[in-house]
């Protein structure tokens, strides 16, 4: 199949002509526009997003032991409207029966010969190694975390045909440092978060192979120490890259700018932590076993802790999330982008997928119309391996 793509780089400014043949980028050749559009009709040209953390979407919800391979086409479809073009399919905290029944569901959607290795890259397993502690574990269920167990692992793993690859956990619990040395050595990528971990935990972590800050600023206490706690020791450790969410609930705005700026545009992830209630109205809806209650800011909180400030997954998706960190960290749309889409893939270790706009690269892409003064991104369509997905 082929396409030819115009629009003008939002790395550049440069207007062009791309064509794509079988998924790929084969040409990029300059198209001038004799000034003809301006600044509020340029169809602007990037990298598609790939969200590393997605516990559901538009109803669909990955922490079912019912999921179904409809159910995560269906969200699918609609990250596609908003810009996603990759996903890491996120299951949290629960028994191993549970988590496995999960995994083995989402492998097998995974496996459907439109999805395989175009969709989903990797799954994202976030705990049940973490923080026992209120605050650190989240929304995550106290009754099923529990240390390390590399059988365990080994076993959940191949519930998901092997498509674990990213697994967040808390270092400080008992067994965890020997543990992210296996887990590193077996290819699959290991994050900090849901910790309360002191700062020699967080290092010997860095040292064992970890290389990730789940939600920095998230999944802690209220409270902490002023100088000495785990949001900074991370925030500090340049070995370590951090995904934000950046809805204005999880982290305040003056929050997100502190952190990008400390962190740099280069180790910055935006993920969503999104929920099955995403792309949903306002109401009540589950995360796993859990009931939480969306606000009509779209904040998102468990049923029994509503008013608690503990949040529960979001109801975000990266288009907006792009949106805010431009207003939040005043960075430019470019640098947005960027943390949307060639960062988290260069970590996951596919910068072919999704990033620089190059020839031999593979055609994930979005057409889109921005407002400067509004800081609006209107999507036109979205390329998904050489393919227009999506198209207003």
């Amino acid at each position: 199949m082929s396409l030819k793509v115009r629009g003008r780089l939002l790395a550049s400014g440069e207007n062009v002509e791309i064509g794509i043949e079988r998924g790929l980028i084969q040409t990029v050749h300059p198209k001038p526009d004799h000034g003809q559009l301006t600044d509020a009709k340029t169809l602007w040209l990037a990298p598609a997003f790939f969200d590393i953390q997605v516990n559901g979407f538009a109803g669909s919800d990955f922490n079912s032991a019912r999921v179904t391979s409809e159910e995560v086409e269906k969200a699918m479809i609609k990250l596609r409207e908003r810009g996603v073009a990759l996903f890491c399919p996120t299951v949290i905290t629960q028994s191993f029966d549970h988590m496995a029944s999960c995994f083995q569901a989402l492998a097998k959607a995974s496996d459907q010969a439109h999805i395989r290795g175009r969709v989903v890259p990797a799954l994202h397993m976030e705990g049940p190694y973490i923080s026992p502690l209120e605050g650190p574990r989240g929304a995550h269920n106290p009754e099923h975390i529990r240390p390390p167990n590399w059988d365990e692992f080994q076993r959940l793993q191949e519930s998901a045909n092997g498509l674990i690859g990213l697994l967040t956990l808390a270092p400080e619990v008992e067994g965890a440092i020997p543990f992210i040395e296996k887990v590193t050595r077996s290819g699959v990528l290991v994050a900090i978060g849901h910790t309360a971990a002191p700062k020699r935990s967080i290092q010997d972590a860095i040292g064992a192979g970890a290389r990730l800050s789940t939600h920095l600023g998230n999944g802690s206490h209220a409270m902490l120490p002023r100088h000495q706690n785990y949001v900074w020791e991370q925030l500090a450790a340049d070995e370590l890259w951090a995904s934000f969410i950046v809805d204005g609930h999880h982290l305040p705005p003056s929050v997100v700018k502190c952190l990008i700026r400390a962190k740099g545009i280069g180790r910055s992830i935006l993920t969503s932590d999104a929920i099955a209630a995403a792309g949903m109205p306002p109401g009540r809806y589950r995360l796993g076993e859990i009931e939480v209650i969306v606000s009509p800011d779209f904040k998102v909180e468990r049923a029994e802790t509503a008013g608690s400030g503990y949040l529960a997954g979001s109801a975000l998706d990266l288009l907006r999330g792009v949106e805010n960190i431009v207003r939040f960290a005043k960075v430019g749309l470019p640098e947005a982008v960027q943390m949307a889409s060639s960062n988290p893939a260069t970590l996951m270790g596919i910068p072919d997928r999704i990033g620089r706009i190059e020839v031999g690269r593979e055609a994930n892409l979005i057409l889109f119309q921005w407002d400067e003064s509004s800081h609006q991104l209107t999507l036109k369509s979205t390329i998904q391996c050489g393919e227009t997905v999506h198209q207003v």
